[in-house]
């Protein structure tokens, strides 16, 4: 079969098909069968192993609905927010970066998140055309996220007379994105080695934890 042709029209869902499928398969068949003993294990050991398998998972389960509607929502939704269950469960957590633990705990419940959460990001993928992803700008800070400037071979600029602040289009918000899926889940398979259990998926090595100096380290 033919590769398809990636025109300036194209739907934005061809630079990113791996969040139709792939992205929720790999993390479903790499939690498959977990006890919750080994989905909450943490350590203080190493910075990959403080947030437990299920903390990684609740993490990256909210990231797309915080990222396109917390940060990209005006610029997206000009006629206002799409609604979406439990605003405040899922994108103003209580919790850092996650859901809230008191609604989202079991496993099931925080993958029907991800799946709502994938679902999401592929409607905007489908509205958005490859030229459009790549000339949207958001005003967004830079401080500490050096490591976007190197994984990403375009789409995010530092402002020179503003360093702190930068700027990344649509395109490089969606690898950024597909980068912490794959970074997350190769921390869940490391959680899973520092209690004896084989990983499943093969993570493709690109993104943040290819990075040379990307805290790779072995339990």
């Amino acid at each position: 079969m033919a590769q398809q042709e990636i025109t300036d029209n194209s739907p934005g869902i061809v630079l990113f098909p791996q969040f139709r499928q792939e992205i929720y398969d790999m993390y479903r068949e790499e939690l498959a069968g977990l006890t919750d003993e080994q989905l909450d294990f943490e350590s203080d050991k190493c910075g990959w192993s403080e947030w437990s398998i299920r903390r990684n998972l609740s993490h990256v389960a909210s990231g797309d609905f915080r990222w396109l509607l917390l940060r990209w929502g005006e610029n997206l939704f000009s006629d206002g927010l799409p609604e979406i269950d439990d605003w405040d469960g899922i994108i103003e957590s209580p919790y850092d970066r996650r859901l809230d633990e008191s609604k989202y705990w079991e496993v099931e419940s925080i993958f029907a998140v991800l799946r709502k959460s994938l679902d999401f990001a592929c409607s905007v993928l489908e509205s958005e055309t490859v030229d459009s992803m790549r000339s949207r700008e958001l005003r967004s800070s830079v401080s500490g996220q050096l490591h976007w400037l190197n994984a990403h071979p375009s789409g995010v600029r530092e402002e020179p007379n503003d360093p702190p602040w930068g700027y990344i289009t649509l395109e490089a918000t969606f690898r950024h994105r597909y980068f912490e899926y794959l970074t997350h889940l190769y921390n869940i398979q490391r959680l899973k080695k520092a209690q004896g259990l084989e990983a499943k998926v093969d993570i493709p090595f690109v993104g943040y934890h290819a990075l040379p100096d990307w805290d790779r380290s072995e339990p």
